[in-house]
């Protein structure tokens, strides 16, 4: 049965057209941050004589050890990119009414539709600033998933950039990483295929300004980091800072905008198959510099996650059988494993299917043998 969101329609959507209007990014922060160097790979290079292979070379460390790097060249014309953050700073702009006809199913794990900032944080008197509209793949199975009116009106672009995601930027990274673990190049392409079922979905994401007392509070509740659910994630050029990694030496540091680019991370499934060696990286969102905090920090994201039969079982590469990574356990074909769809929901549903966001020091989440923390100092 294909995810759906809570509600649906009760009457007919309104025929006016909803006016885009253009967004631009604004301007970038003037503060002397510290910035984590990251690795840029171009994918115009992806398609020459021993490219694949040159940018396998240059992704390993990355994948490796720090788990975040971006990408640059993709082939994704920066016009289209800024029509989806205006698709996106449009809905946000909707009415409430309108944004909840649609909202996320959090009770069975689904993650398509409207997510709304209604959880408070603790005992601060503080909500959560952000809101999201996740948005699936352009497959059969999902054509009846409820979409707002401003989706619906603009869908056939959306789903256009959609699928590009995945196929000019999304899918050249899993035949990277699989060449890095001396796997066939499909093999991870084949475990995250677009026509196949899975939650892979596209994200227009807003955090809401607050003033620096809220961002006091809320922060001085939890400070800790977290991990990606699915695969892959990739975070599009805003400008707006906040977004901070933990490095592998322990130190928080900021990730700078790519001009052109897009910031990718791995994510916590991707390191189950690859039993850790892909890093899933500890990252959080810190109040923006004195210069940005007035300014809505708009985000537009993809998240790419298993099929929905992919079985979360080590993958059989051969470094990492000589790294000793893998088990007897691992190598045998049988036995029970989870599947990716059942991980994420059961994740989704763990982190999101509340109305108070706890504190979790000191806990983690288990699903049939796959465990992450669910705090990070």
């Amino acid at each position: 049965m294909a995810p759906s969101a809570t509600e649906t329609y009760t009457q007919a959507p309104p025929t006016d057209r909803v006016l885009v209007k253009p967004w631009s990014r604004p301007s970038q922060t003037k503060e002397n941050l510290d910035w984590a160097p990251l690795p840029k790979i171009d994918l115009s290079r992806f398609d020459e004589p021993g490219g694949k292979q040159a940018l396998a070379a240059e992704l390993a460390d990355a994948v490796n050890r720090i788990g975040f790097w971006s990408v640059v060249n993709t082939g994704l014309e920066d016009d289209r990119v800024l029509k989806q953050f205006s698709i996106g700073n449009t809905f946000f702009q909707e009415p409430l009414e309108e944004k909840r006809r649609a909202p996320c199913n959090f009770a069975e794990g689904e993650y398509f539709g409207y997510r709304e900032n209604s959880r408070w944080i603790g005992d601060t008197g503080v909500k959560e600033n952000i809101e999201m509209l996740n948005i699936p793949k352009a497959i059969p199975k999902y054509d009846d998933v409820p979409k707002h009116e401003i989706i619906r009106q603009n869908y056939a672009e959306i789903a256009k950039f959609h699928r590009d995601v995945f196929d000019k930027v999304v899918r050249k990274l899993f035949i990277l990483i699989s060449i890095i673990l001396e796997l066939p190049e499909n093999y991870l392409l084949n475990l995250h295929a677009y026509d196949e079922p899975s939650d892979d979905h596209l994200r227009y994401m807003i955090y809401n300004v607050r003033t620096q007392d809220e961002w006091d509070r809320a922060q001085g509740y939890s400070k800790g980091g977290h991990t990606d659910f699915g695969s892959l994630t990739l975070l599009f050029s805003q400008h707006v800072a906040g977004l901070q990694i933990r490095t592998p030496e322990g130190e928080w540091k900021y990730v700078k905008p790519v001009d052109g680019g897009i910031t990718c991370n791995a994510a916590d499934t991707l390191s189950f198959l690859t039993k850790g060696y892909v890093k899933s990286t500890i990252h959080r969102v810190v109040t923006p510099p004195k210069d940005q905090i007035n300014v809505p920090r708009l985000g537009l994201l993809y998240f790419s996650r298993p099929s929905d039969t992919a079985p979360m079982k080590a993958v059989p590469s051969p470094l990492l059988d000589r790294l000793g990574l893998l088990t007897e356990e691992d190598k045998n074909p049988s036995g029970p494993v989870a599947t990716g769809i059942e991980y994420v929901r059961a994740r989704v549903k763990d982190v999101h299917f509340k109305t108070v966001l706890d504190k979790r020091e000191g806990t983690s989440f288990e699903f049939k043998g796959l465990k992450v923390n669910n705090y990070f100092d």
